[in-house]
């Protein structure tokens, strides 16, 4: 057997092994947290605008404490969202401590992402439908805890999560119900 085409399939492996490492490593940054036991919402309790989900009693839910890596091409499952009073959203912002309006380009993110507060008041680019809109970060959508009243007894958001605006929507060409959820590309503006 001869030894000439043996450094090039020897570095050829390599590089298939650490390629593939570098892919498994990218998978494996973001498991779930924890488990938090969903309770039922009080009556009257739970806004289910923009088709928001209210927590069910006694089932488990995922938490995270982090997202997947951020890069010029990130993907996300874009929702929809309320920012003002009584709407799906909660309590105020965590940016800013106030209500928005919904006519706002603006957006939570997972936990990961939102970075304590790192990202706050920064701006992301959003791509979907064929077009890209750019949007203010002024909350967090907490992958950490959820199902109480601080969370309008909706469960954690996952882990990869743009909560936006009826305006990113409208900005984004997606009208009526054609809104709630939608694969999107996102990146730091």
């Amino acid at each position: 057997m001869s030894m000439k085409g043996f450094p090039t399939i020897f570095l050829f492996i390599c590089f298939v092994l650490v390629i593939t490492n570098c892919f498994m490593v990218e998978a494996d940054t973001c498991k779930p947290s924890g488990k938090l036991r969903g309770k039922k919402p009080p009556p009257g309790k739970c806004n289910k605008g923009h088709d928001s989900d209210c927590c069910q009693e006694g089932k488990f839910y995922n938490t995270y404490t982090c997202s997947p890596p951020v890069s010029s091409h990130t993907k996300a499952t874009l929702t929809l969202n309320g920012f003002g009073p009584k709407e799906d959203g909660g309590g105020p912002c965590e940016c800013d401590n106030n209500y928005h309006k919904d006519s706002e380009l603006i957006v939570a993110l997972s936990t990961g992402w939102f970075n304590k507060k790192k990202r706050c008041m920064n701006y992301i680019n959003i791509h979907g439908n064929g077009k890209t809109v750019k949007a203010k970060v002024v909350d967090e959508c907490d992958s950490t805890m959820g199902c109480d009243d601080d969370h309008d007894y909706q469960p954690p958001c996952a882990n990869n999560i743009v909560d936006a605006s009826d305006a990113v929507w409208d900005a984004l060409g997606v009208y009526g119900d054609k809104r709630g959820e939608m694969e999107i590309y996102w990146y730091d503006a």
